[in-house]
């Protein structure tokens, strides 16, 4: 079904054509229908008055006028809109119709779970990366601000027809997997009562105990053999991030090892290709990309003078693997740390001519996490020693407030997690003021004696119109915002908006349980505000889904 917005463009570009032939499809681009700031200036508002002046070089309210006597007297009237009206600088304000403002209370029950969803991203792949924890420890704060972020995002283009394949890159090679094996030998050889000395850059948690013990108790191997030391460890650890993961309702499609790119050879190949590129050259004894060619600040190093590559070198290769598995269309979810290697992915990706665009991959990059509990920062965990870790946090709040909580602002702002807010049953806990209006619904149903189905199926009798009470035309508004705020979610990759928009739903919904009695006698009436309350409840389910965290029927 066409949004009701998209059908009210549609028809305002009509008259735009007939007023500016000469305004092109840029031009055009500019024209949005948008809520005005206060509902007594209409249901939608248009600017296409003011973008054509700029484009015309002509008074906007004289555009504005020409495009309302279009609208008035040329153009077939649209089915939708009441009456319209100039305003401002040339603002041209819509009014709708009785039918048109409730129609989507009937699109909701129509489409169900389908509701607020899109085809933008139909027949468009698109691989998303994110959490990619090396396996060195538990999974932190941090990382799970990334899962939260990712799932949503994932669930957001799957929403727009996007085809997403999720995937988690496990950085099992380098100098920090070394360490960990260094850490988990000496705490092995002090659990049999040697005498040793801590690696310097070794992990401390007592998570290193534990597997340590393991491996003694398993007898994986000998201890002196530290590249079995290593795989008992990272194989732990992996095992470990999954079920924290699965705990946190979170799944991928396919794990990628950047132990593989070596030994499948892809990160030599991506040298060598490199090199013939003409993009390199040797100074001191190492390897240089010319990343300034592309933008970089500075040429980086490829290959270090002791034989090494440097970190953003695999994932070159890794990325060239997305590219030749037919993803047009990657987007990385990262740390703000991360800000450094952008450049010098994409540098490397655009000197080997494959045709890569220059902004390829995308980048969400989120910002730290802060644990509090009163008026104090948590800092630790009892496992992990120096971090809070995301299991922490289910333990202590469930998994639907930390899911929602870590979604609920911008990625790229710092956020503080209140541990006691998380936890509490009040209004100002988003999380349970959103569900508690789920469960208000499901509430005024089983007052009723009524199913959601029954609601349905009766819908297309009731009479909807005498939905004009004040709370009643704002929940309406409401709900006919969410197919547009679902799409400018996905577009921006920004989870928040969802939180935001279930926010205000439940505070409307909240509004109008406290403000009218449902079960009036007035069966008409009744009929129609149990069949708005469920419309309300489907999208709060949509919504809640959207962010993997639950709609309970009773609180």
């Amino acid at each position: 079904m066409k949004d009701l917005r998209t059908e009210l463009r549609e028809w305002l570009l009509a008259a735009v054509r007939q007023v500016a032939p000469e305004a092109d499809d840029g031009v055009c681009a500019g024209i949005v229908v948008e809520r005005p700031k206060q509902a007594t200036h209409g249901d939608y508002a248009c600017n296409a008055a003011m973008v054509l002046a700029r484009a015309l070089k002509k008074n906007p309210r004289e555009i504005a006028q020409q495009l309302a006597q279009q609208l008035q007297n040329v153009l077939p009237p649209s089915p939708h809109v009441a009456r319209h009206e100039i305003a401002g600088a040339g603002f041209l304000n819509l009014f709708l119709t009785p039918e048109a403002r409730v129609s989507i209370v009937r699109r909701a029950l129509e489409e169900g779970a389908a509701f607020g969803r899109g085809q933008s991203g139909r027949g468009q792949r698109v691989i998303l990366e994110f959490v990619s924890a090396n396996p060195t420890g538990p999974l932190h704060v941090g990382h799970g601000r990334q899962a939260a972020l990712g799932d949503a995002i994932a669930h957001l283009l799957s929403a727009q027809g996007f085809e997403v394949s999720r995937e988690f890159y496990y950085n099992d090679a380098g100098q920090q997997i070394h360490n960990l094996a260094l850490s988990v030998q000496a705490r092995a050889r002090e659990l049999r009562g040697e005498a040793v000395t801590f690696p310097e850059d070794g992990y401390h948690g007592e998570y290193i105990r534990e597997i340590a013990q393991d491996y003694l108790d398993q007898n994986a191997g000998d201890v002196d053999d530290l590249d079995s030391v290593r795989l008992f460890a990272v194989a732990a650890l992996r095992k470990e991030q999954d079920t924290d993961l699965q705990a946190f309702g979170v799944c991928f499609d396919h794990y990628y090892l950047e132990s593989s790119l070596y030994t499948d050879g892809r990160v030599e190949a991506a040298v060598q290709q490199l090199i013939a590129s003409g993009h390199t050259y040797e100074q001191d004894g190492a390897l240089w990309l010319r990343t300034t060619d592309f933008g970089d600040d500075k040429d980086r190093v490829m290959r270090k003078a002791d034989g090494h590559y440097t970190y953003f070198v695999p994932d070159v290769a890794y990325h060239i693997t997305k590219w030749e598995r037919g993803f047009t269309q990657a987007i990385n979810i990262q740390g703000t740390d991360h800000h450094g290697t952008i450049a010098r992915v994409r540098a490397g990706l655009q000197a080997l001519n494959l045709g890569i665009p220059k902004e390829y991959p995308a980048y969400v990059l989120h910002k730290m996490v802060t644990v509090m509990r009163g008026n104090e920062e948590v800092k630790i965990s009892k496992r992990a020693g120096s971090y809070v870790t995301v299991r922490d946090l289910i333990d202590e709040v469930g998994r639907d407030a930390v899911r929602f909580f870590l979604s609920m602002r911008k990625a790229d702002t710092e956020f503080v997690f209140d541990l006691e807010l998380a936890r509490s049953q009040a209004e100002e806990n988003p999380v349970y003021y959103v569900q508690y209006a789920h469960a208000r619904v499901m509430s005024v149903l089983r007052q009723a004696q009524q199913t959601i189905d029954a609601v349905v199926s009766s819908s297309h009798a009731a009479d909807l119109t005498l939905l004009n009470r004040p709370h009643e035309e704002a929940l309406l508004r409401r709900l006919a915002d969410f197919p547009e705020d679902m799409a400018v979610a996905a577009r921006e990759l920004a989870p928040h908006h969802i939180t935001a928009y279930l926010r205000e739903l439940a505070g409307e919904f909240h509004g109008y349980y406290n403000a009218e009695r449902f079960l009036v006698e007035d069966a008409a009436l009744r009929q129609a505000r149990l069949t708005l309350v469920v419309a309300v409840g489907q999208t709060l389910r949509n919504g809640l889904a959207i962010l993997g965290i639950s709609a309970p029927d009773e609180m």
